[in-house]
């Protein structure tokens, strides 16, 4: 009885950590043709970085988070393009250095983004490219684990975001090791740490903020990449 239960446990941890992750990665490799080959049919009109101030009100703490790699989701507004309906796909995110490709979705809910290899954006955050803050959420262990390596980032790396209208590079500039999952600061449209204020930013700009969880295989903290809009290249 102790071997049989000994190994149904197993059989759970392999399929956790081994068959989830070639699901959600597959899947979202196929997402991530899709979006191309609809981008090729039906481009888009050119992209610019986003107009008029664009930032909203900074995100606010305390609102909980609901979501493993997903501190609070603070308000924001503006929009570069027609929104796609949630967890519906809509942008792709290319980190060079990690070989990370993975697909948008809006939403950073664990069933239907999150937990299907998919990065996550936080409602009412900026938009790609434009002023204020876009800020995303992916798992770091499991289904995908798009943000695995993200401690791995140094200044002045990449991160590309496509979507219909053009490409947006980021080059990565700040990270915040760890704080707390609520911190709803680290996503605000001007990002600066609610628990940790001697981390993040002073004043308005043009920000990508990367969060999921840390140390791995827990979601009692949570890891944050930021970066700065350094290009933005029209489809």
């Amino acid at each position: 009885m102790t071997v049989t239960l000994g190994v149904v446990v197993l059989l759970l941890v392999v399929h956790q950590l081994w068959w989830t992750n070639q699901q959600a990665k597959e899947g979202a490799a196929r997402q991530v043709e899709a979006l191309e080959r609809e981008w090729v049919r039906t481009p888009g009109p050119d992209a610019g970085a986003g107009s008029g101030d664009g930032t909203g009100p900074a995100a606010g703490a305390g609102q909980g988070a609901p979501d493993r790699g997903a501190p609070s989701a603070g308000a924001g507004r503006g929009s570069v393009e027609a929104a796609p309906r949630r967890d519906q796909a809509y942008a792709v995110l290319r980190i060079p250095r990690l070989g990370v490709v993975a697909p948008v979705a809006r939403g950073v809910a664990r069933r239907g983004v999150l937990d299907e290899g998919y990065v996550g954006h936080y409602p009412r955050t900026a938009e790609p490219g434009q002023a204020g803050n876009f800020a995303v959420a992916g798992h770091r262990n499991t289904h995908g684990e798009p943000f695995r390596y993200i401690n791995r980032l140094r200044k002045g790396d990449r991160i590309e975001v496509e979507t219909r209208t053009g490409v947006f590079t980021y080059v990565v500039d700040k990270q915040l090791p760890q704080t707390s999952a609520s911190d709803g600061g680290v996503i605000a449209a001007v990002p600066r740490s609610a628990v940790r204020p001697g981390y993040g930013y002073g004043e308005p700009g043009r920000y990508v903020t990367l969060t999921t969880c840390t140390p791995e295989y827990t979601s009692e903290y949570r890891l944050v990449v930021w970066g700065k809009l350094a290009a933005v290249r029209p489809r």
